[in-house]
C-alpha cells in the first residue's frame, strides 16, 4: 500500500487534534470518562456489543463503575458541540453544493416498560408487508453528504423525538439550527449556492419548504405515487364570459392518472450502470392545494401556495432486482432546466448513505446496544456515538487498510467507516485526561485493574490534543 506524503497528512492530523480538544472542551460533568470512554469506542476489536465490555480495554483506565456514573449523570454541553461539529470542514456535492439529508432511527426498547418518553417506532418486518410497531426512541439525524459512492457522511445532529413532538416542526427546528450553526461556522457564504436538504416520504415536502422559510435552502422531498396537486393558473388569465376573479390554483395533476400532467418542462434520459435508462420528466410550479385541516388546522390568515418542481424519474432495473416502480420528487426551487432535475434524483439517491451509517453505528459502534434506564442517558451515548463516527471520517487519510484475507484492497481514500476503525488506533495515553489516582483495592478489583493496565495499547495513528497546538 502506498503511503500518504507526510505534509498530506499532517493537514488531518492537526484537524483531529483540534476536534478532540474542543470535544473535550464540551464535557463538564465526568470529563475524563467519557472522553475516556469514547476512545474505548474507536479501539475495540470488533462490533460493541455492550458498553461494560469498553472497560477491560488500555484506552478505558477506570471501572466500570465509572462508566454507569458518566452516562448517568455526565454532562454535554450539546449546543457548543453542534458548533464544533458544523464549523469542522463538510463533504460537498460535485457543484460545491452542501447537501443535508434528514432522517430517523429508532432505539428500539420493548423491553424496558418502566423507561419514559417511548413511542411506538414503525419498523419493517422480515416478511413481506410486515410492518410493526414496537416501544422505542425515535432519533431524528441530520448529515451533510458526500458525493460518489461511499458509505460516508458527516453526522450533524441528532434530537430524540417525544411523546408529544410534532414531528415536522421539531424537525424544521433541528434543520434552522444546522443551517444557522453552517453560515455561522464559514461553511456556507453569501453567494454559495443554497443548501439542498433532501427528505424521505416521511415529510410533507411543501410544508417542510414553509417551515424553514427565510433560510437558503431548498427542500427536496420524495412524495407518495397517489398524490394530487395542482398546475399554475395559465398567465395571462383570460377572464370567462360570466367574469369572476383568477382563480388561486390551477388545473388537477393527478400522479396516478397521465393524461393529467400535459407536457413537461423539462425532459431527459441518461444510461446508468446501476439502474439503465433513466428516464426524467419534470413540471415547473406544481404546489399543493392546502385547507384549513390537518397540520394547516391552526394556521392563521390565508394559506400560502406553496410552489416547487415537480420531478418524475423512471429506470429499467434495481440493483436488488425489485420491481423499478417511478419515483415522484418534489423541489422547493422553480424554473429549473433539465440538467437541474438530473442533480436532483442523484442528489436523492445520495440519501440512502444515511442508511450505512445507521447500520455502522448500529452494528459497529453499538448504539442501541446499551440497556439504559432513563432518555437523558439516552441522549449522551448518542452524542458519543456521533464524535466516535467524526473521528473516524477526520482519520480516514490517516488510516492503514488493515484488511481481512478474504477483502479487496482499497486506496487509503476509499477504506470503509469499519475498516477505517481497524486501521487507527487512538492515543493509549489521553492527553487531556488527568491520571487516575487508585485508592486501595480489594482483592478482585486488584486483579481486574492489574488485568486491564497489562493489555498492550493500541496502534497510535489518531491525533492527540497535546501533539499539535493551535496557531
Amino acid at each position: 500500500m502506498s503511503l500518504l506524503h507526510h505534509d498530506a497528512r499532517r493537514e488531518p492530523f492537526v484537524e483531529a487534534s483540534h476536534f478532540r480538544e474542543d470535544f473535550y472542551g464540551c464535557l463538564t460533568v465526568r470529563r475524563d470518562e467519557l472522553f475516556e470512554l469514547t476512545d474505548a469506542l474507536l479501539c475495540a476489536d470488533g462490533p460493541v456489543t455492550a458498553p461494560v465490555d469498553l472497560t477491560l480495554l488500555a484506552e478505558h483506565r477506570r471501572g466500570h463503575g465509572a462508566l454507569y456514573d458518566a452516562l448517568n449523570r455526565g454532562r454535554i454541553e450539546v449546543e457548543r458541540l453542534r458548533r464544533t461539529l458544523a464549523a469542522l470542514p463538510q463533504p460537498m456535492a460535485a457543484d460545491e453544493r452542501l447537501i443535508l439529508a434528514v432522517d430517523v432511527s429508532n432505539w428500539l426498547r420493548p423491553d424496558a416498560p418502566t423507561s419514559p418518553d417511548r413511542l411506538f417506532c414503525h419498523t419493517y418486518g422480515r416478511g413481506r408487508d410486515q410492518h410493526l410497531m414496537i416501544p422505542g426512541w425515535p432519533y431524528s439525524f441530520v448529515a451533510a453528504l458526500e458525493s460518489g459512492r461511499t458509505s460516508w457522511c458527516q453526522l450533524l445532529d441528532a434530537v430524540r423525538l417525544g411523546p408529544e413532538d410534532d414531528v415536522a416542526e421539531v424537525t424544521a427546528i433541528q434543520v434552522r439550527r444546522v443551517v444557522e450553526d453552517l453560515v455561522a461556522g464559514g461553511r456556507w457564504r453569501e453567494g454559495d449556492p443554497d443548501i439542498l436538504v433532501v427528505f424521505d416520504a416521511g415529510y410533507d415536502a411543501p410544508r417542510m419548504a414553509h417551515l424553514l422559510g427565510g433560510l437558503p435552502v431548498e427542500v427536496l422531498g420524495r412524495l407518495r405515487s397517489d398524490r394530487v396537486m395542482r398546475k399554475p393558473v395559465p398567465r395571462p388569465w383570460i377572464s370567462p364570459p360570466q367574469g369572476g376573479h383568477p382563480p388561486k390554483h390551477g388545473k388537477e395533476f393527478r400522479f396516478a392518472k397521465p393524461e393529467t400532467w400535459g407536457e413537461p418542462d423539462a425532459a431527459t434520459t441518461q444510461v446508468t450502470d446501476r439502474y439503465g435508462t433513466a428516464r426524467t420528466m419534470a413540471w415547473d410550479r406544481i404546489h399543493p392545494r392546502l385547507t384549513t385541516r390537518a397540520a394547516w388546522i391552526d394556521h392563521a390568515g390565508e394559506l400560502p401556495i406553496i410552489e416547487g418542481t415537480l420531478i418524475r424519474l423512471e429506470v429499467d432495473r434495481l440493483p436488488g432486482g425489485g420491481d423499478p416502480l417511478p419515483l415522484w420528487l418534489w423541489s422547493s426551487a422553480t424554473g429549473m432546466a433539465s440538467a437541474d432535475a438530473d442533480l436532483r434524483w442523484q442528489a436523492f439517491l445520495r440519501r440512502f448513505d444515511l442508511e450505512h451509517t445507521f447500520r455502522m453505528i448500529k452494528q459497529t459502534l453499538g448504539w442501541t446496544r446499551p440497556k439504559l434506564r432513563t432518555p437523558q442517558a439516552a441522549d449522551r451515548w448518542t452524542w458519543l456515538i456521533i464524535t466516535a463516527h467524526t473521528q473516524l471520517r477526520l482519520a480516514r487519510p490517516l488510516a492503514e487498510d488493515v484488511r481481512r484475507p478474504w477483502e479487496r484492497p482499497l486506496e487509503p481514500n476509499r477504506l470503509t467507516p469499519a475498516r477505517v476503525r481497524r486501521g487507527s488506533g487512538t492515543s493509549a495515553r489521553p492527553c487531556p485526561v488527568r491520571p487516575v489516582h487508585r485508592n486501595h483495592h480489594g482483592r478482585g478489583q486488584a486483579d481486574h485493574s492489574a488485568r486491564r493496565t497489562s493489555s498492550p495499547p493500541s496502534t497510535t495513528t489518531w491525533a492527540r490534543p497535546s501533539d499539535v497546538r493551535r496557531p
